[in-house]
């Protein structure tokens, strides 16, 4: 064990004022292996609880959006893909994903478990099997005659219990032609920069480059190209094909792993550091909100993510010290957030702005520095949990 956040709701589930007697908690533990060096959850909630009413959708988080349209064009030129080539997205959810590769021109079909956001990729013109992936999914769509010459997982991998069967799904589908590409939060750039809200319990893993490598491996297939990306406070895209496959290896791969093990993600000591980090980053959070308390300001979370959710009951932050947290999602409005009970609003019919706004979607600060602008204009101010604390005002610069 490498961090322990005690005991947390499921991050995803915003509950009503009669549910809050009866919310059930799960314990948050992160533990790393000493022989492959990888990084999972201790215990692993139902999937079917945590993504049956999955409320989170790509459509309207902007910047995920746009990478998507970046991430699309890549792929087509990278792996060149011909016209026609079937791309299926595991875990597509409102299909912002697959629509970036139709507007391309290629065919789409997407796997999800959720029946809300897989019914607006429905809505979005492209056909989806409502089903977890796994090899029993694999070897459904391979029985269809449905050959994809693209796999994408982006947000999802990270999200599965048995990688191994995820993989044998995988490898009931593919063909040497095909390319799985996998986008995941880059364990590197968690560790470096402090990001422990990316832990929890849809994140059953945090991968290495060097610890997928040695789980594809496994299975007769190998990671080929890797490029690092900024979206979610960093994250790898690695491109994944069988071993047979003509795919030249790029030295990308072996670079990252040079760097994993520079950086000392194959020793403990590098975990044990990062959990004192974090609990004294987490002090010095409260300290702060208190002070602003005491001062009479009012504070308002900007987001509702799900690693908010990590942090706030890791802190045991309630309405006392956040009022309230804004949103845009439709699917968490008017509702409370798990386990801290804070009332989740909508910032587009907000009558009166905070003081300060706690940046709970960190990830997208610089988003946020435009959206706001004005707000820190009129003297407003960002309060920034990670990688460290400090207050962002007019000038853009921490204090």
């Amino acid at each position: 064990m490498v961090l322990d956040l005690g005991g947390q709701p499921n991050g995803n589930l915003f509950i009503t004022e009669e549910q809050k007697s009866d919310e059930p908690y799960y314990p948050l533990a992160m533990l790393t292996c000493t022989d492959c060096w990888q990084t999972q959850i201790d215990e692993f909630p139902s999937q079917k609880v945590l993504f049956d009413d999955h409320p989170y959708v790509s459509g309207v988080n902007i910047p995920v959006v746009e990478h998507f349209k970046k991430l699309a064009a890549a792929v087509k030129e990278d792996l060149d893909l011909a016209p026609g080539s079937v791309v299926l997205d595991i875990g597509c959810n409102d299909g912002s994903l697959l629509s970036c590769f139709r507007d391309l021109g290629f065919p789409t079909i997407g796997v999800d478990p959720s029946d809300r956001v897989g019914q607006l990729a429905r809505e979005n013109r492209h056909p989806v099997c409502r089903a977890f992936w796994n090899s029993a999914t694999g070897n459904a769509i391979a029985s269809l005659g449905i050959k994809p010459r693209v796999i994408t997982a982006t947000a999802v991998f990270y999200h599965v219990p048995d990688l191994h069967d995820f993989i044998k799904g995988l490898d009931a589908v593919m063909d040497d032609e095909t390319v799985f590409v996998v986008q995941g939060v880059n364990l590197s750039d968690l560790i470096k920069k402090l990001e422990f809200d990316h832990f929890y319990h849809e994140h059953s893993c945090i991968h290495s480059i060097s610890a997928l490598k040695t789980l594809f491996a496994q299975h007769g297939m190998r990671i080929f190209d890797v490029s690092h990306h900024a979206i979610h406070g960093g994250s790898f895209v690695a491109y994944v094909c069988k071993e047979g496959s003509g795919y030249e290896n790029k030295p990308t791969v072996e670079t990252a792993i040079a760097n994993e093990r520079a950086e000392g993600l194959e020793t403990l000591e590098v975990y044990t550091d990062f959990a004192k980090r974090v609990a004294d980053n987490g002090q010095e959070l409260l300290v702060k909100l208190k002070e602003i308390k005491a001062e009479g300001k009012t504070v308002f979370g900007l987001g509702a993510p799900l690693k908010g959710s990590t942090l706030l009951n890791y802190l045991d932050i309630g309405p006392d010290l956040v009022e309230c947290l804004t949103e845009v999602n439709e699917f968490k409005i008017g509702l409370l957030s798990p386990g801290t009970h804070i009332p989740v609003v909508d910032e587009r019919t907000l009558e009166k702005e905070p003081d300060y706004y706690l940046v709970l979607a960190w990830n997208f600060l610089d988003f946020f520095l435009e959206k706001k602008k004005d707000f820190l204009a009129r003297g407003g101010k960002f309060l920034v949990p990670i990688p460290d604390v400090r207050v962002i005002g007019q000038d853009n610069t921490p204090s």
